[in-house]
């Protein structure tokens, strides 16, 4: 038997609740009900059995860039749309490798330097 993968793990310096509430606007995805500000950790469960996003405090800052990131695909909206989105919700633009034949993605990094992707959406 193989193992499958039940948890993605954000470390993060500041509350781990707060970070969670961008992915759970990012992703359309709800905090565990039993998350609060100032916890130690904060959980979004995939309502689809995939992994489980969990986002856990820790001393020390982000060094250098992610060696894992998230790609993910706009469901409903252009690439540019979600990445105005993301913007919103408190991401910052890292790099833009959108191809003139529309291909590509776009780096973004969430409030804590985690970088993330987003490709080319369903609408483009």
């Amino acid at each position: 038997m193989n193992p499958t993968i039940r948890t993605l793990t954000f470390d993060c310096t500041g509350d781990p609740y707060e970070l969670g509430l961008f992915w759970s606007e990012l992703l359309g995805r709800p905090l565990a009900d039993d998350d609060k500000p100032g916890d130690p950790e904060a959980v979004i469960a995939d309502p689809a059995g995939g992994p489980t996003l969990l986002f856990v405090r820790v001393p020390e800052s982000k060094a250098a860039k992610n060696r894992i990131h998230l790609d993910l695909q706009p469901q409903g909206r252009t690439r540019s749309q979600e990445v105005e989105r993301a913007l919103r919700l408190g991401a910052t633009k890292i790099a833009d490798h959108t191809r003139p034949d529309g291909g590509g993605w776009v780096v973004l990094a969430d409030p804590e330097g985690n970088e993330f992707c987003v490709e080319r959406g369903e609408s483009d």
